[in-house]
């Protein structure tokens, strides 16, 4: 479970010395700080579960949710996140992993996400298409749609039959959003597959 330093120290009441018992907890590992004021009880919890926690407003994307939905083949253990407004990648290196934070258009950032519940926690997650469309913001333009294409199936080595199956919709309603090159090609790049 997350819990912030108040919220220990507050459990930890009845010792004579609070933070001197937290102190002792955190060397015996019962008790993984994170970062500052953040800590962790579970040892063994999932690195992805304590993404939203560490800085936000956030949700996972990028990477890490494409490899979750299967639309990379390599697993990613660096939990990749969208933040807006933070102006610089931030990155944090924990004892759970390497979580990274990166600006999105703070008009992209509400839609696309969803939240899941898994267990006591619940995390914030990039639909497959939304994670795309983040992947290609971040990255260079190009400067044409077939460009694109070989970007997405073989630098990102993504197959083409699951770019056919995303929702163009959703792509075309997050191009308004993002006002970029690469997102506004994707959409025209999907509906070009789904038509041949």
């Amino acid at each position: 479970m997350i819990k912030i330093t108040s919220m220990l120290l507050e459990e930890l009441s009845s010792y004579a010395n609070p933070k001197a018992k937290l102190s002792r907890m955190v060397d015996a590992g019962d008790c993984v700080r994170i970062s500052k004021g953040l800590y962790e009880t579970d040892k063994n919890v999932s690195a992805y579960l304590l993404a939203g926690s560490i800085y936000g407003p956030s949700y996972i994307s990028f990477e890490y949710a494409l490899s979750y939905y299967g639309l990379i083949p390599e697993a990613v253990y660096t939990v990749t996140n969208a933040t807006f407004d933070k102006k610089k990648k931030k990155i944090y290196e924990t004892e759970f992993g390497t979580f990274t934070y990166c600006d999105i258009p703070s008009a992209a950032f509400p839609f696309g996400i969803n939240m899941i519940k898994e267990g006591d926690y619940f995390y914030r997650i990039a639909e497959p298409e939304k994670a795309l469309c983040d992947k290609l913001y971040s990255m260079h333009p190009v400067p044409n749609i077939r460009e694109l294409e070989i970007l997405l199936t073989d630098d990102l080595r993504i197959d083409k039959n699951e770019l056919i199956k995303l929702n163009i919709e959703k792509v075309e309603f997050l191009t308004e959003k993002y006002k970029a090159g690469n997102v506004r090609k994707l959409g025209k790049l999907i509906r070009s597959l789904q038509n041949e």
